[in-house]
């Protein structure tokens, strides 16, 4: 019986999988490869497909025997949720309906949903922790919260058991630098610091400059993706085990300034990063900090990047590694992926 990999072959899905994979799981990733990459899941079972297609959705459970389901696949650019609200409703709840409506099909009782912090909307206190209202402030946020009112139905009504982890900033690589963050377009602070870097940009736009904090930039807190790996695996042995739906915020508790980023990247890589000032961008709050004590309390879980600098090395060396040699959507070999059909 294998774990299904929705959204498998992105960022935090990849990394995920190799987790998984080290503890001797059997996985199954699913994924368009729209924004995913078929190098960063090499010799994995792939099945092409995308959740807004039923067909493709039955198909998977079909071929593989899937008892248990992590959830990654998601549209996750604030503005262009707002320009585009269409594409995050679709692909989000339409295709997490579709998803929840397989599972209940096949049996398939415990899903892992990655959420997201947007959920919470303009922070009344800081830190943040669950029991913080969930107002959000944009499409993004608004259809994570619509999928975990989703889930809830799904459980009371079909029994199907769920985490959501709701995220701050996911950040870094995997340190064996196999597998990194790479994104069309980048819209991340710590990969766009590095490909300036690089000299893969001319420079970076702080955008504000006046909030109330110590620097007058945002300040953010930046989770390390191997931990958020740890997090979803302790999560689902806790449904495994018997325990009820529930929800965890997933950061260090620790907040870093735009600032302070830029001032760690050019110590690690030694270049000086050329920066331009930009104005607010709309909907940024001034500080977003986590509280992740119930995950600690709760799953065990604990932070193993506890602090930035550990953080930026580990996405440097995969900045400088083997990012440049990864091209966009490049499809598997046959043998490794089963396409999809395309029927709506």
């Amino acid at each position: 019986m294998a774990v299904l990999i929705v959204g498998g072959a992105g960022y935090i899905g990849s990394h995920i999988v190799k987790a998984l994979q080290k503890d001797s799981r059997e996985v199954v990733v699913f994924d368009n490869l729209e924004k995913g990459h078929m190098e960063s899941i090499p010799e994995v079972p792939f099945f092409q497909g995308d959740l807004r297609n039923k067909n493709d959705v039955k198909g998977v459970f079909k071929k593989y025997q899937i008892d248990s389901v992590m959830h990654f696949s998601a549209y996750s650019l604030v503005g262009e949720s707002m320009k585009n609200p269409e594409m995050y409703y679709e692909n989000h709840i339409y295709g997490t309906l579709n998803l929840l409506t397989a599972m209940k099909d096949f049996s398939t009782r415990h899903l892992i949903f990655s959420s997201t912090a947007a959920v919470y909307g303009e922070p009344l206190k800081i830190p943040i922790n669950e029991d913080h209202p969930a107002s959000p402030t944009n499409v993004y946020g608004e259809t994570k919260l619509a999928v975990e009112k989703m889930l809830n139905w799904f459980d009371s009504i079909c029994g199907i058991k769920s985490i959501r982890l709701r995220y701050f900033n996911a950040a870094g690589a995997d340190p064996a630098g196999d597998i990194g963050e790479l994104h069309d377009p980048e819209t991340h602070l710590i990969p766009i610091v590095l490909a300036a870097a690089l000299g893969e940009r001319e420079n970076i736009t702080v955008f504000g400059n006046d909030y109330a904090t110590e620097d007058g930039t945002c300040i953010r807190d930046y989770i390390h993706v191997n931990d958020l790996s740890e997090a979803h695996i302790l999560a689902l042995d806790y449904l495994k085990s018997g325990n009820n739906s529930d929800m965890f915020n997933l950061g260090n508790g620790n907040g870093y300034s735009v600032k302070k980023i830029i001032e760690v990247a050019e110590k690690i890589t030694g270049e000086k990063i050329s920066v331009r000032s930009g104005r607010r961008r709309p909907g940024d709050p001034a500080v977003l900090i986590a509280s992740s004590d119930k995950a600690m309390r709760v799953l065990g879980w604990k932070p193993g990047f506890n602090d930035i600098e550990s953080i930026v090395k580990t996405a440097w060396k995969w900045h400088r590694g083997k990012a440049k040699t990864w091209i966009t959507n490049k499809p598997g070999t046959e043998e490794q992926r089963h396409k999809g059909t395309k029927e709506k």
